[in-house]
This record gives C-alpha cells, structure tokens and sequence, in this order.
C-alpha cells in the first residue's frame, strides 16, 4: 500500500473518531456552550461600554480610527475576561511572585479560595436537585429545603454546647434533618395525593421564608439583645474552620470536604447501589419501572428525602463555614443557591462530575464577576449573562452542534420525544 493512501486511511480514522467524539460527548458540547457563552458577553461589553462606543462613532474620521476601535474594543474585553479570571482563579504574576520568592502566598490564593467557598454548598445542593432530576422529579424547592436545613443546625450550633467531636457532626446531621423534614412534605404530597411538586415546593420555599423570619425575630434563637433578624452565633466547635486558619484570611473551609463526601456518595449511590438503579430506571421510564414491580411511591419520597438532606446538608454547610449565623435574608434573593443549584444540575446534565465542574464554572463567573466589576467597572450583571448564554447554548445542543459544524451519525428517524431532564 502507498503512503499516500496509507496517509489518507489514517487521516479518515482521525477524522471519523473526532467527529464521532465531538457530536457525542457532553464535555465537548458544553466546552463550546462557554466559548459561545464568552463570545456573548464580549458583544455586551461592546455594545455597552461607552469607550468602546465612542471608539467606533469616529471610525471614518482617519484610516487608522477603524484599527484603533478593534484595538479598543480587544482591550476592553480582554481587560474585563483576564480580571474575571485572575479575581476568581489565580493571578499568574501574583503566583510567579510567590513562587520564586515564598511570600504572598494569601493574595495569591484568596481568588481560587472565594471561588471554592461559593462553590461548595453550591455543589452539595446541586447533588441533590440532579438526583431527583435523574429520577424525573422537579424539587424546585432546594432553596426552602436549604434554609430549613440552616436554620436546624444553626439551632443545634449555638444553643447546644458541646465538644467539636460530637457538635459539629451533630449540627451537619441537624442540618440534614431540616432538609428531609421539608423535603418530606413535598414528596408524601406527591406520592399519595398526586399533587404536582413543582407548585408544591415553589410555595412551600415561601413558607419556609416566614419561618425563617419568626425563628429569628420571636424565638430564642435571635441573638439575645438585638432586635433585628438575626439569629445566636453558631459555637467555634460547631463551625467548619478554613483550612489554612482565620489568620491566613483564605476562607475556604473544610466544609470542601463534606462536599468531597457528598460527590462520591451521590457517584456511589446513582451507579453502584440497586436503589439508586430503581431511580434511574423509574426517570428513564416509568411505565417499565412498574413492570418491573419498583414502588413508584416509595420512590417518589426516597427522592425528596435524599434531594432535600443534600439540600438542607448546603444549608448548614453555608452558615457554619462563612456567615456563622443566619439571618432574614439568609440563602434569599441572588444569595438563593438552591435556585441556582438547578442551572448547574442541567448544565452539568446531572452526573457527578458534571455537577463538580459547573459549580465549579458558576462559583468562577460570579466571583470573576465581582472582581471585574471592582476593577473595570463593567456590572457584575455581565456575569449573569454569560451564565445564562452558557445555559442557553446546553440547552439547545443542536444549535452548538450546527455552529461548530459537529456532525452526529445520520438517521432517518425523527426524535419527537424527549428523554427527560438528564439526557
């Protein structure tokens, strides 16, 4: 055989392989889904900033103006992206510093560590959410199942005084036990009364939320002396203490580690345990779920218990690593992360690591967010955006697949039917 056709057979293979990788693999689709997310965002920042703007009014007043506008505009969004990165992951030339001369090590890693302080209740609520998603349930509810957790522990954590050997793991469990009480509502609801749990949950967060406000206004728990909503001070021996001690100013805690646990139990439990089968199989289909004699009922309230514990597990999580307290407004508003928890269990298509590596892409966009800006000035509304682009394009995997030109194997059938919130 010539080399010319031995070249051409190899060069088909890699071509057939990457095609085949590309119009199949997830990884690869949602990479692209934040590059487009990316391109969309710098056509906002074009479009809005008034350098920018003005770059471009004066393009046909000189041959060079139109050069100039291009560069403009290359420096602005190369400007606010290299600041979303170097205040959400890690300067470079902060970490070159620190590496060749040993000091800075703090600034150097306060980015990376606010990065993973917001992604790891983040994580754990997503868990749960992308369970129950698997098995064809919308909680919608994570976020009241969250503060319910918060609130359990937290009372736990400050007004029970023990040992950091049996307070902490009892206020985590408290925490828990929060998340399965208003999990369980929900799915008895569900399961023996047919009530739709998307409206269920969506007003029993707002429930939730007036209890909140009475446990901190006309209980025992507000902090004695104060007459505004915030609650007692969670003990030290109930807290999840940073990692590298309050005097490094690095507030990552070992909360990370719960949430480290929370991953392989969720990994564990959907693809090694037969319950978790039961699920998986009763979300891919139900009809022959029950042909084959799994208890649709059982599993409806197994969903909710297990979706809220992880929730009410973020909860906790939350109040004893950062905030030590819970207040009015606690896990309420753009604070919400069991309504965010959604986005990333879709974005991460409800497995394990995808769930790790979009908290992961949220926690960075909104802390990069905020660092841009406090250094460019362009509005931390930005970060929204490109979170939801990015969301837009996973969403609408064909449309990334027809701009990349990603081709999938042909068929001659027509997919009417969907498979569900984790195909």
């Amino acid at each position: 055989m010539s080399d010319v056709a031995t070249s051409t057979i190899e060069s088909t293979a890699k071509h057939s392989l990457w095609a085949r990788y590309t119009s199949k693999s997830p990884m690869v689709v949602t990479l692209f889904a934040l590059i487009l997310g990316l391109i969309v965002g710098a056509i906002i920042i074009t479009t809005t900033t008034p350098v920018v703007l003005d770059a471009w009014r004066g393009i046909f007043h000189s041959w060079s103006a139109p050069g100039h506008a291009l560069k403009v505009t290359f420096d602005n969004v190369g400007s606010a992206y290299r600041t979303m990165f170097t205040g959400s992951i890690i300067d470079p030339q902060g970490f070159w510093h620190s590496l060749t001369t040993g000091k800075g090590w703090d600034n150097t890693l306060t980015p990376i560590s606010e990065t993973l302080t917001y992604a790891t209740p983040l994580m754990i609520a997503s868990m749960g959410v992308g369970i129950a998603f698997q098995t064809g349930i919308f909680n919608i509810g994570a976020n009241g199942q969250a503060v319910l957790g918060g609130i359990a522990g937290a009372v736990v954590g400050s007004m029970i005084h023990m040992p950091t050997v049996l307070h902490l793991p009892l206020t985590l469990l408290a925490g828990i036990v929060g998340g399965v009480v208003a999990g369980s509502i929900p799915g008895l609801l569900k399961a023996y009364t047919g009530a739709h749990e998307v409206i269920v949950t969506i007003m029993l967060n707002y429930v939730i939320y007036a209890f909140l406000l009475f446990t901190v206004l006309s209980t025992p728990f507000q902090l004695p002396g104060q007459q505004n909503d915030i609650s007692r001070n969670i003990d030290p021996s109930a807290q999840l203490a940073p990692i590298f001690g309050t005097a490094s100013g690095l507030r990552v805690s070992y909360g990370i580690f719960v949430a480290a646990a929370v991953i392989v139990f969720a990994w564990w439990f959907l693809d090694k345990s037969s319950l978790g089968f039961d699920f998986r199989v009763t979300g891919a289909n139900p009809t022959a779920a029950k042909a084959s004699g799994i208890n649709a009922k059982l599993v409806i309230v197994l969903v909710f218990v297990i979706s809220g514990g992880m929730a009410g597990l973020a909860g906790i999580v939350q109040a004893a690593s950062t905030t030590h307290f819970v207040d009015g407004g606690f896990l309420i508003g753009n604070a919400g992360i069991g309504f965010t928890a959604i986005t990333v269990a879709l974005l991460g298509r409800n497995r394990p690591m995808g769930i790790v590596w979009s908290s992961l892409l949220f926690a960075a966009l909104g802390v990069g967010g905020r660092a841009m800006q406090a250094s460019t000035g362009i509005p931390l509304d930005l970060a929204t955006m490109i979170q939801s682009a990015v969301v837009l394009f996973v969403a609408t995997p064909v449309l990334v697949k027809e701009i990349f030109r990603l081709r999938s194997t042909p068929t001659n059938a027509v997919q009417l039917a969907t498979k569900g919130w984790s195909s």
